[in-house]
């Protein structure tokens, strides 16, 4: 499972979906809602919500990758690990998350999955913030 906001795509995000890959069969994407953005970084996305959930889907599909994607839950940012019980959580190098919330949401949801930490893809080229879309946490 990754999650993040995947405004206007880049070589850096299809990097986070391979590196992520790696770890299980199929691919479960959560994309970041419009409102969650805005409220996390005082500003909307380039594009809207389903436009970059589509985009997504697409990308996976071109990859021949195995996998779901989905919106973020507004209310409860968290609900998502019940409802698709990922086996890995894999972040962003540079994703900002409360890692010891993270585990005792994971906790709750009686998953035993286990939270990787990718590595970085040009990040001086591809940061998502120089694309003026930084990745958000769940």
């Amino acid at each position: 499972m990754v999650f993040g906001t995947f405004d206007n795509l880049h070589p850096g995000h299809l990097s986070y979906f391979s590196q992520a890959r790696i770890f299980g069969e199929e691919l479960v994407v959560i994309v970041a809602r419009d409102r969650s953005v805005l409220e996390k970084k005082g500003r909307l996305p380039q594009e809207d919500e389903a436009r970059r959930a589509n985009k997504v889907r697409l990308v996976l599909k071109e990859l021949g990758y195995r996998g779901k994607v989905a919106l973020g839950n507004i209310k409860d940012h968290y609900s998502v690990l019940a409802r698709f019980r990922p086996d890995v959580i894999a972040l962003g190098y540079d994703q900002q998350v409360n890692i010891k919330r993270l585990k005792s949401e994971i906790s709750k949801s009686r998953l035993f999955c286990k939270i990787k930490r990718l590595r970085p893809y040009q990040p001086e080229k591809y940061k998502s913030s120089y694309c003026h879309s930084d990745e958000v946490s769940i």
